[in-house]
């Protein structure tokens, strides 16, 4: 049965907050850029934590169930590393394709970067050389950065998979999966609008999001399920952010959005089909 007063109560208060929140922010003229102020970007780092404080408040005062049904809890280290390797590799196909398709060239020198740096006022005759820059920023986001994301990407986790999801599946998994999509990028749309991922594409960029959200929840959705950790949830959500904001920003800084590299068409598909096994499998009794 749906929990109705439940989902609603979430919903409003996730919403309310972060739309106040990030409405005020663009009255004040932020707007995301290479280098948005620093006050935004602390702004939209707390409000990753709506969906966990909307949690928080309508089970303690709402629906008062506790928290039993939002599985806190770590489970098995097995998933945790077999997503710390398949999610940098579904990157690595995004990138490729995107490379031989002619969507996106690879800036080995880091032109991007060194003007970047120039601009800034940065000495770039002292930088290392690109390839030391690329090693060490590929590294630093496979064993480091995942788990500083995944403690921000907590506050959105305890939320979207944490108390609703469960909350949508006796709709059946289909239209669960596909209403978290709608929910998840729709949440995003504020900051879509004023160049978020999508830069120059507001109205298809909110399209393209709860594309990209219904695709890549199909596959953070099924793992999170079928381990019943939150923690987990929040895990893939930090590897994610850790590669899309990492290194391949870095190597690929000018790709058609709507098309190639992490927001694009191919990373749609590539998150929908390597969601779509992970549901074969599961139904198959396989973990």
């Amino acid at each position: 049965m749906i929990d109705r007063k439940g989902i609603a109560a979430f919903l409003i208060i996730t919403f309310t907050l972060t739309y106040a929140i990030e409405g005020a922010l663009i009255w004040s003229g932020f707007r995301i850029t290479d280098q948005p102020a620093l006050y935004g970007q602390l702004a939209i780092v707390g409000v990753m934590w709506a969906p966990a404080f909307a949690t928080v408040l309508t089970i303690k005062f709402i629906t008062r169930e506790g928290f039993a049904g939002t599985n806190l809890r770590f489970g098995s280290w097995r998933p945790y590393l077999k997503t710390a390797l398949v999610i940098p590799a579904v990157f690595v196909l995004i990138y490729a394709l995107t490379w031989l398709l002619g969507l996106g060239n690879p800036d080995w020198q880091l032109t991007d970067l060194s003007e970047m740096a120039a601009t800034a006022g940065a000495d770039i005759s002292q930088m290392p050389q690109p390839l030391a820059i690329i090693l060490g920023t590929l590294a630093i986001t496979l064993v480091v950065t995942p788990f500083i994301n995944s403690l921000v990407a907590f506050g959105e986790e305890l939320g979207w998979r944490g108390y609703l999801l469960p909350k949508l599946m006796p709709l059946g998994k289909t239209k669960a999966y596909l209403l978290m999509g709608v929910i998840w990028g729709l949440w995003h749309a504020p900051l879509v609008l004023i160049g978020f991922n999508y830069p120059g594409y507001p109205i298809l960029g909110v399209l393209w999001m709860i594309g990209l959200m219904i695709a890549m929840g199909v596959y953070l959705n099924e793992l999170t399920l079928r381990n019943r950790s939150t923690f987990l949830a929040a895990w893939m959500h930090g590897v994610f952010n850790s590669q899309g904001y990492g290194i391949w920003r870095l190597l690929f800084p000018a790709v058609n959005p709507l098309w190639g590299g992490m927001t694009g068409l191919i990373a749609i598909a590539a998150w929908l089909g390597i969601g779509l096994w992970e549901v074969r499998r599961g139904q198959g009794g396989r973990t």
